[in-house]
């Protein structure tokens, strides 16, 4: 059976890219690189950090999302998926945009780690300078 009323859309931070599904009128169950919630985010914190957007526009529980994330860390996927539910509700409701620009989770966040120089040892740091 496939539903015809899914949003689309993509949420990036750092090295991390979550392609979120959102499916109006589910149970609320998060499906994330075909684990449950729970288990691919075992740390309460990063739950609530990718269940935020609902919790801002009061939608929770109405929306059945499937997320492929790929690249970076944990954290970082979990403020892609963040990005990607915030953009996908933006897609499904535009009256939602103003809650969540508030909330600043329709922001991509451009940080990226600086790559190192070479003639250093990291990006900023420098060998010890020696006048004599």
């Amino acid at each position: 059976m496939a539903t015809l009323a899914q949003h689309t859309a993509v949420g990036r931070r750092k090295t991390s890219v979550a392609r979120v599904y959102l499916r109006p009128g589910g149970s609320g169950k998060i499906i994330i690189n075909k684990r449950p919630l729970e288990a691919y985010f075992p740390l309460a914190w990063r739950r609530t950090v990718v269940l935020s957007p609902f919790e801002v526009t009061g939608t929770q529980g109405k929306f059945d999302v499937v997320v492929n994330a790929r690249g970076g860390g944990l954290t970082g996927q979990a403020e892609a998926i963040r990005l990607g539910i915030a953009r996908a509700l933006v897609e499904h409701n535009e009256e939602l945009r103003k809650p969540l620009r508030d909330a600043g989770f329709l922001t991509r966040d451009p940080r990226m780690v600086e790559r190192k120089k070479y003639g250093q040892p990291k990006a900023r740091k420098r060998f010890q300078f020696s006048k004599r």
